[in-house]
Protein backbone atom coordinates (compact mmCIF):
# COMPACT_ATOMS: atom_id res chain seq x y z
CA UNK A 1 0.00 0.00 0.00
CA UNK A 2 1.11 3.58 -0.61
CA UNK A 3 -0.25 6.91 -0.20
CA UNK A 4 1.57 9.85 -2.94
CA UNK A 5 0.18 13.23 -1.84
CA UNK A 6 0.61 16.21 -4.17
CA UNK A 7 -0.32 19.80 -4.38
CA UNK A 8 1.66 21.23 -1.38
CA UNK A 9 3.40 25.02 -2.15
CA UNK A 10 4.04 28.08 -1.17
CA UNK A 11 0.93 30.32 -1.70
CA UNK A 12 0.24 34.12 -0.26
CA UNK A 13 -2.81 34.52 2.26
CA UNK A 14 -5.89 34.68 0.60
CA UNK A 15 -5.18 31.67 -1.81
CA UNK A 16 -6.10 28.38 -2.91
CA UNK A 17 -4.16 24.76 -3.08
CA UNK A 18 -5.42 21.45 -4.08
CA UNK A 19 -3.92 18.66 -2.09
CA UNK A 20 -3.97 15.15 -3.58
CA UNK A 21 -3.63 11.62 -2.05
CA UNK A 22 -3.26 8.62 -4.64
CA UNK A 23 -3.21 5.18 -3.11
CA UNK A 24 -2.21 2.06 -4.72
CA UNK A 25 -2.92 -1.55 -3.29
CA UNK A 26 -6.05 0.12 -1.57
CA UNK A 27 -9.14 1.09 -2.85
CA UNK A 28 -10.05 4.10 -0.81
CA UNK A 29 -13.80 4.25 -2.28
CA UNK A 30 -13.88 1.39 0.84
CA UNK A 31 -12.49 3.60 3.78
CA UNK A 32 -13.15 6.82 5.71
CA UNK A 33 -9.87 8.83 4.96
CA UNK A 34 -9.00 11.53 6.50
CA UNK A 35 -6.92 14.55 5.71
CA UNK A 36 -4.12 15.86 9.38
CA UNK A 37 -1.56 18.41 9.21
CA UNK A 38 1.00 19.11 11.38
CA UNK A 39 3.08 22.37 12.02
CA UNK A 40 6.42 22.82 13.58
CA UNK A 41 6.67 22.54 17.16
CA UNK A 42 3.10 20.95 17.44
CA UNK A 43 0.78 18.61 17.79
CA UNK A 44 -0.94 16.60 14.84
CA UNK A 45 -3.99 18.16 14.07
CA UNK A 46 -6.95 16.44 11.91
CA UNK A 47 -8.68 18.99 9.10
CA UNK A 48 -11.06 16.88 7.52
CA UNK A 49 -12.40 13.10 7.01
CA UNK A 50 -14.30 11.46 4.38
CA UNK A 51 -16.62 8.88 4.85
CA UNK A 52 -17.08 6.14 2.46
CA UNK A 53 -20.66 5.04 4.06
CA UNK A 54 -22.45 7.75 2.93
CA UNK A 55 -20.06 10.37 1.38
CA UNK A 56 -20.41 12.72 4.17
CA UNK A 57 -17.59 14.88 5.10
CA UNK A 58 -16.71 16.67 8.70
CA UNK A 59 -14.17 19.19 9.19
CA UNK A 60 -11.95 21.14 12.29
CA UNK A 61 -13.68 24.28 13.11
CA UNK A 62 -10.66 26.45 11.79
CA UNK A 63 -10.97 25.02 8.46
CA UNK A 64 -14.69 24.74 8.32
CA UNK A 65 -15.94 26.67 5.04
CA UNK A 66 -12.30 27.27 3.70
CA UNK A 67 -11.62 23.40 2.85
CA UNK A 68 -13.68 20.65 0.86
CA UNK A 69 -12.48 17.16 1.13
CA UNK A 70 -13.39 15.23 -1.93
CA UNK A 71 -12.89 11.75 -3.84
CA UNK A 72 -12.32 10.51 -7.43
CA UNK A 73 -13.08 6.88 -6.79
CA UNK A 74 -11.93 6.44 -10.54
CA UNK A 75 -8.72 7.50 -9.86
CA UNK A 76 -8.47 6.29 -6.44
CA UNK A 77 -7.48 9.97 -5.46
CA UNK A 78 -8.83 12.10 -2.02
CA UNK A 79 -8.64 15.75 -2.77
CA UNK A 80 -8.38 18.32 0.32
CA UNK A 81 -9.47 21.91 -1.82
CA UNK A 82 -8.28 24.65 0.50
CA UNK A 83 -9.48 28.29 0.08
CA UNK A 84 -8.93 31.86 1.57
CA UNK A 85 -5.67 30.47 2.95
CA UNK A 86 -4.44 31.55 5.92
CA UNK A 87 -0.69 31.75 7.08
CA UNK A 88 -1.49 29.36 10.13
CA UNK A 89 -2.53 26.87 8.02
CA UNK A 90 1.30 26.38 7.16
CA UNK A 91 2.04 22.88 7.84
CA UNK A 92 2.70 19.73 6.81
CA UNK A 93 -0.61 17.75 5.52
CA UNK A 94 -0.75 13.91 5.23
CA UNK A 95 -3.62 12.13 3.91
CA UNK A 96 -4.36 8.13 6.00
CA UNK A 97 -6.90 5.90 5.70
CA UNK A 98 -9.04 3.81 8.27
CA UNK A 99 -9.28 0.45 7.54
CA UNK A 100 -11.83 -0.52 10.26
CA UNK A 101 -14.51 2.13 8.96
CA UNK A 102 -15.82 3.29 6.28
CA UNK A 103 -17.96 6.13 8.57
CA UNK A 104 -15.94 9.09 10.03
CA UNK A 105 -16.75 7.83 13.63
CA UNK A 106 -13.60 9.23 15.59
CA UNK A 107 -11.98 10.75 12.81
CA UNK A 108 -9.77 13.21 14.94
CA UNK A 109 -8.12 10.22 16.51
CA UNK A 110 -5.03 9.78 14.48
CA UNK A 111 -4.53 6.32 15.99
CA UNK A 112 -7.78 5.17 14.34
CA UNK A 113 -5.91 5.50 11.17
CA UNK A 114 -3.63 2.50 9.72
CA UNK A 115 -1.89 4.03 6.46
CA UNK A 116 -0.55 7.33 6.01
CA UNK A 117 1.40 9.50 3.03
CA UNK A 118 4.52 10.84 3.25
CA UNK A 119 3.07 13.93 3.26
CA UNK A 120 3.37 17.68 1.81
CA UNK A 121 4.44 20.93 2.93
CA UNK A 122 2.28 23.93 2.60
CA UNK A 123 3.50 27.23 3.23
CA UNK A 124 1.04 30.50 3.47
CA UNK A 125 3.08 33.53 3.33
CA UNK A 126 1.08 36.60 4.59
Amino acid sequence: VQFVESGGGLVQSGGSLRLACAASGLFLDDYAIGWFRQAPGKEREAVACSSASDGSANYADSVKGRFTISRDNAQNTVYLQMNSLRPEDTAVYYCAANLMRRSCNMWTHGYEYDYWGQGTQVTVSS
